[in-house]
């Protein structure tokens, strides 16, 4: 009988353990091992010694369940959020409760069984993981999470019961939220941390948990802080992708058409770190083409670098775009690419993609041509310099540029205006708000940003650029993520042009006629010089579609063009990257192309690009409303002069003069009376004494709180400015239905009590 005993199988070594447990797809656990090992009897003891020796010097981890895995790896079962679809179209989730201080581990999630609704970025799930290497995994769902509260961003501080408090950065986050002395992460009074949501809490306070310090409040860059983190705006790359920008080298000739002894030169902003377009004219000496022009636009060669599904790609198309603070950038790519070897430095080899473009004397594109060059800038110029030595004012680097290039640059420029005004574009000034900082990071002052020509130059030269690529994948038959503006929506169209004409203005659409961004610009210039300017212009803007990015194209309403696509900033911007790759590999320009198929996830791509630009102007606005925030926090107290700029059913909000921010105006904080809401018109109606606050009314205001950890103002009324109010709604709109305008539309409300004591009641809305 002992013969026929199978034989005990020796104890294995700790290498072969190890390797055992590496490999294996999830933990395992001590009868696992003995099994596969085939250990029996008493030698179960030693092995239950070895893996406890394992686990003491750190070469496995004890799990749930006391199952083993190599140190670092998850669970079998574990909670997971869903990031998306990678450029690659795979689901991608990330744990729960990752804290990104190690490599994230890249986990392709199966969900089947969830395609409708479909998993979207956020969601949370429970999974079952299996391990493909050391740090990636598949997972399968298990099932749907209910969904957590929105993270929250704040700032921690200590109640008088010695209990942690939160107060959220967010302005639409009213409520505090408390902090057990066991989730308080070690925070200080003062920090500002993220903070993530208990569930279950039904009276008093909601509760938190801190999981990361982000620093102290009140610091100089804590406005652009706030605005990343409330933003989930991702700040740190990859181990891997910051590997391969470390290792990249500058490009060499090759078979690239030289560019070198060509005079370009880049144009931007006085602050700019990364230049990726660089212009540049020439008359064109074809006898056939009368004071025509030819013109050449480089743009910095990244998908040379950024190689499509490699980790820099993964990393560019998670961020979509880079985001532009006051004090900082959070840019798309690593510092190595974005103001290293992809920015346009002058005197230094860069390679770049350029299209040549030949234009007649009236601004119209007669032909193209796309190339891969080798090109060397002949200057770093800012907007100010070049607008100065065109007024004939140079400086000693723009003097010997004059006669060569910035002569014939402006040009061209009036030239292809003559083009757009042909088109009969929509021009919007757009006042935007420039916040100046000192040495130290405080602001200094908020001033308009002033427009000048060559800005404008730049922008037709890009315009035409965009065209040039647009044009050119449609008609290679290539994929193009086209730039889209949708016509306005014809209920907005309608409501405007009803209200225009109780100002006696009128918008020149009849009904059935097909609408053009010119019956806008017509509708601007009639109101110019009168008191409604502003209004109009605001009504304007707000009756717009939302660019954003698609494959299928519907053409952009706002510039008149019938195809459109970004292709001069892929330093910057993702979809100007897949733009490039396209091109390459419609005209067979050598390496960095479109991978075949890649088009048909433009769709999915573009809506989350989109998403991503969203998600950037957002930060951006809200950190420029906190820098003002601060800067107006010591003049509390003082009468400013500003302009209604929105009306709202809880009051209004007024844009200052100085600074062009935006401050509230609550409704119970107005004069006596009780006030509807008149949308249609764009007024708060007081019914007893006949107030009327209107979109455009110039008013003047105290400054009551001034909130840097929001960015929100909060003012009161004191008077309409002198000679500038529109006191009273159009005649034709008081009071009375008509054709042309419906009556003021009334909030939901009980009328006012008769005053006791012959004394004004006191109703606000």
């Amino acid at each position: 009988m002992g013969e026929n005993r199978r034989k005990q199988a020796p104890l294995p070594t700790r290498e072969k353990i190890l390797e055992f447990i590496r490999e294996s797809p999830t933990p395992v656990g001590k009868r696992e091992i003995a099994r596969a090992f085939g250990i029996k009897g008493a030698d179960r003891i030693g092995l239950k010694a070895m893996l406890k020796q394992l686990e003491r010097e750190g070469d496995v981890d004890r799990g749930k369940h006391r199952r083993m895995a190599s140190p670092g790896a998850l669970d079998e079962v574990a909670t997971l959020t869903v990031l998306g679809p990678d450029v690659d179209g795979e689901l991608l989730a990330t744990p729960a409760d990752f804290s990104g201080d190690a490599k994230a581990p890249k986990i392709f999630l199966h969900a089947e069984r969830f395609a409708k609704p479909a998993l979207a970025r956020g969601d949370r799930v429970l999974a079952r993981l299996s391990r493909i290497d050391d740090n990636s995994y598949q997972a399968r769902v298990i099932r749907r999470l209910p969904e957590l509260p929105v993270r929250i961003v704040g700032v921690y501080d200590r109640a008088g019961d010695g209990t942690g408090r939160i107060r959220p950065a967010s302005k639409k986050s009213r409520n505090e939220f408390r902090v057990a002395s066991a989730d308080s992460g070690g925070a200080r009074p003062g920090e500002i941390v993220l903070a993530q949501a208990l569930p279950g809490q039904r009276h008093g306070l909601p509760q938190a948990r801190i999981v990361q310090r982000l620093g102290p409040q009140g610091g100089p860059h804590s406005a652009s802080l706030l605005s990343i983190y409330e933003h989930d705006i991702p700040v740190a790359f990859d181990p891997e992708a910051q590997a391969i920008a470390a290792s990249a080298r500058p490009v060499s000739l090759g078979e690239r058409t030289d560019l070198r002894a060509v005079p370009l030169v880049t144009i931007d902003g006085a602050d700019a770190r990364d230049f990726d377009d660089a212009v540049f004219a020439d008359p064109d000496t074809d006898p056939q083409n009368p004071g025509g022009f030819v013109l050449i636009v480089a743009i910095a060669d990244v998908a040379h670098y950024v190689q499509a599904g490699d980790a820099l790609d993964r990393n560019a198309y998670w961020r979509g775009n880079s985001v532009y603070f006051p004090d900082r950038v959070v840019p798309m790519l690593p510092e190595e690419l974005s103001n290293g070897l992809c920015s346009l430095k002058p005197g230094e080899d860069r390679g770049c993609l350029a299209v040549r473009m030949v234009i007649d004397a009236e601004g119209r594109k007669l032909r193209h041509r796309f190339m891969r060059g080798l090109m060397r800038s002949s200057a770093r110029l800012t907007y100010e310099q070049v607008q100065a030595a065109a007024d004939g004012h140079p400086d000693e680097r723009t003097s010997s540029l004059i006669e060569p290039v910035i002569k014939p640059l402006y040009s061209a420029f009036r030239a292809l205006l003559k083009e757009r005004q042909h088109r009969g574009t929509l021009d919007l000034d757009l006042p935007e708000r420039q916040v100046i900082l000192d040495d130290q990071g405080n602001v200094e002052r908020i001033q308009a940003r002033t427009r000048l020509d060559s800005h404008r130059l730049i922008e037709e030269f890009m315009i035409l650029a965009n065209v040039a690529a647009a044009e050119t994948l449609e008609k290679l038959r290539q994929p193009c993520m086209y730039r889209v503006h949708d016509a306005p929506d014809a209920a907005k169209i309608e409501a405007l042009r009803v209200f225009v004409a109780t100002l006696g203005l009128g918008l020149s659409l009849a009904r059935g006629q097909v609408l053009r961004p010119r019956m806008f610009t017509q509708l601007l210039e009639k109101a110019k010089d009168t008191p409604y300017a502003t209004m109009v212009h605001e009504l304007v803007l707000r009756s717009q579609s939302q660019a954003v990015y698609s494959p299928v194209n519907i053409g952009h309403f706002g510039l008149a063009l019938p195809r459109y696509a970004h292709f001069t900033s892929p330093i910057r911007r993702y979809a100007d990257l897949l733009v490039h790759r396209a091109l390459i590999a419609g005209c067979r320009l050598g390496d960095g192309a479109l991978p075949p198929g890649e088009g048909e996830r433009f769709a999915a791509i573009g809506e989350h690009i989109s998403g991503t630009e969203r998600r950037a102007a957002a930060a951006e606005r809200d950190a420029i409303d906190r820098f003002v925030a601060a800067f107006l926090a010591n003049r509390v107290g003082e009468i400013v002069p500003g302009r209604v700029a929105g009306v709202t059913r809880f009051g209004l909000f007024i844009r200052l003069d100085e600074t062009g921010a935006d401050g509230l105006v609550p409704i119970n904080s107005l004069p006596n009376d009780f006030y509807d809401h008149d949308e249609p018109n764009h007024a708060l109606v007081g019914r007893r004494w006949g107030r009327v606050y209107r979109l455009g009314e110039r008013v003047m205001v105290r400054l009551v709180q001034a909130e840097p950890l929001t960015g929100g103002l909060l003012l009161a009324l004191i008077e309409a400015a002198d000679g500038d109010r529109i006191a009273a709604l159009p005649s034709s709109a008081k009071g009375k239905k008509s054709s042309k305008v419906k009556a003021p539309a009334r909030t939901a409300a009980r009328r006012p009590k008769e005053p006791r004591r012959g004394r004004p009641h006191k109703r606000r809305r």
